[in-house]
């Protein structure tokens, strides 16, 4: 006979258990007894899969932290030996770079960056590491103050910028391995959704559009569709089954949507049952494409309420961004002047008519502005283009062609770059647009524009941006109107950052991105 564990209900009191209004919460999480003993893992931040990712991630950090140390003793010492005096006598600094190092590693742990559960994750993996570096420093600062150590000054000022440094690329070195893995499918959570059919698919395509994320998902629990698929996944039951097909199915995660009907106690009970093995909990809440800076997690009385900031268009933030901006243009505008002057050269050579084209487009507020590009068309493109409308490949109000017989051969080279994007820098230092926002609209896309969709112009169009490097011209127009909202609304300076990295990649790289 199977025995099995009960997850038993939780006692109603005088006017009832207010989530029996659910069906689901007169359920009781049932499972063989085997099972769960077959499934417990006993450490959760350290993935199954990822035990090898972690353990050369450990080394690496470790070799890099070493490397940055001995680099700044040899540097400011030689190889002779030297004393560090404080108040509590004198110590070598051999003795005090090997503690250097181990309080370096141990900071690292302590800021939890050997998470399997966080580890690929982009801006916070990278947060950890430098906020790990930062504690260190400051740790180091206030005992060489307390305790009157003379630091040589070369010593640390090399030692912990090298550090960081070179802890940071090397994070990004090993994400660039594990994005590619999970791209294919490896080294991924195993997740399974609980929800309502229409909420299930809307977390199917949301985890789809990021798959460095490491999120796989393996089925759903559905209980207004019990069987076939929802976007693409099975459904392996109702939501009442949610415990036993995590478990059967090898589920890493269970994620519960906010239209899952377990309410209050049913969510209750799945944690409870869940902590006999190492499968993580996850409530995703109704809110969609809001950044991680805008969302603060208050508990009132047991109740951990998500408080959603506003977004801000405004304040010293914006007012770096714009000088930033300026700044950074005028130097790119000197160093890539010798690219710009060979691509005037080769367009005036190729065909008559302007080097530059100027267009209109829409920016912050929806004024207008003349955006300058180099012209990569014959010189009459406008006038043929009522003609080509029949076989547009675009998506919405946008005009795309892949063969766009207008584009000349010089002007197929430079798109395909994005050389001929160069010349907005000029419009960058005049004000009019930023390096980094959302693509700069044609007046005659506005016109179509509804009330949602105008908040793009709440700030400045950008040279790059989200669309940029999430697949440009194979975007459909929805997916190209939500990156653009989720920039406007969650900018941050290190957002922008990574844009403009990443945007380097896609440049070099023009065939992964959708360019033409």
């Amino acid at each position: 006979m199977t025995s099995s564990v009960e997850i038993p209900r939780e006692p109603q009191g005088v006017h009832g258990d207010p989530d029996d209004a659910a069906p689901r919460a007169a359920s009781l999480f049932v499972v063989p007894e085997g099972l769960v003993r077959e499934q417990a893992r006993p450490h959760p931040q350290a993935r199954r899969y990822l035990r090898g990712y972690l353990r050369a991630l450990r080394l690496l950090d470790l070799g890099t932290v070493t490397v940055a140390v001995v680099l700044a003793q040899l540097f400011r010492f030689g190889t002779g030996p030297r004393d560090l005096y404080s108040a509590l006598g004198a110590v070598s600094y051999t003795t005090v770079s090997v503690a250097l190092i181990l309080g370096w590693m141990t900071a690292l742990h302590l800021q939890n960056v050997y998470d399997g559960r966080l580890v690929g994750h982009g801006v916070q993996e990278y947060r950890q590491v430098f906020q790990a570096s930062s504690w260190l420093f400051a740790i180091v600062a206030i005992t060489a103050f307390a305790f009157k150590m003379d630091f040589a000054r070369g010593y640390v000022i090399l030692a912990f910028p090298l550090g960081t440094f070179l802890l940071l690329l090397g994070r990004w070195q090993a994400r660039r391995w594990l994005v590619r893995q999970r791209r294919q499918g490896a080294l991924s959570d195993r997740v399974l959704l609980v929800g309502n059919r229409d909420h299930v698919a809307s977390l199917v395509v949301a985890l789809g559009r990021a798959p460095d994320a490491g999120y796989q998902v393996v089925g759903a629990c559905v209980d207004d569709a019990r069987e076939g698929r929802v976007a693409g996944v099975s459904i392996l039951g109702p939501e009442s089954d949610v415990l036993v097909k995590a478990l059967e199915h090898r589920a890493d995660v269970v994620a519960v949507s906010s239209s899952a009907g377990l309410g209050q106690a049913g969510l209750r009970r799945l944690g409870w049952a869940l902590e006999s093995t190492d499968i993580d909990l996850v409530v995703a809440p109704g809110i969609m494409d809001v950044a991680g800076p805008r969302v603060l997690t208050r508990p009132v009385q047991g109740l951990p309420l998500l408080h959603v900031e506003a977004p801000r268009f405004g304040g010293p933030q914006l007012v770096l961004k714009n000088v930033a901006d300026r700044i950074a243009a005028v130097l790119a505008l000197v160093l890539l002047s010798p690219v710009m002057l060979g691509v005037a050269l080769a367009i005036r050579r190729e065909s008559d008519g302007p080097v530059l084209f100027r267009q209109e487009r829409v920016g912050r507020g929806g004024r207008s502005f003349g955006m300058l590009k180099f012209r990569s068309m014959v010189a009459d493109a406008e006038t043929m283009l009522p003609a080509l409308r029949v076989v547009d490949e675009g998506a919405g109000p946008l005009f795309k062609m892949r063969n766009d017989p207008r584009v000349t051969r010089v002007g197929a080279f430079i798109r395909r770059y994005s050389l001929d994007e160069l010349p907005q820098l000029v419009n960058v230092v005049r004000g009019e647009m930023s390096l980094v926002g959302p693509r700069p609209p044609l007046p005659r896309e506005v016109a179509t524009y509804e009330a949602d969709v105008r908040r793009r112009l709440l700030v400045k169009p950008g040279l790059t941006g989200l669309w940029q490097i999430s697949g440009r011209s194979n975007l459909s127009w929805d997916e190209s109107v939500r990156l653009d909202l989720y920039y406007v609304e969650n900018w941050t300076p290190v957002l922008d950052l990574m844009i403009l990295w990443r945007t380097v990649q896609v440049v070099l790289r023009p065939e992964e991105y959708g360019a033409y």
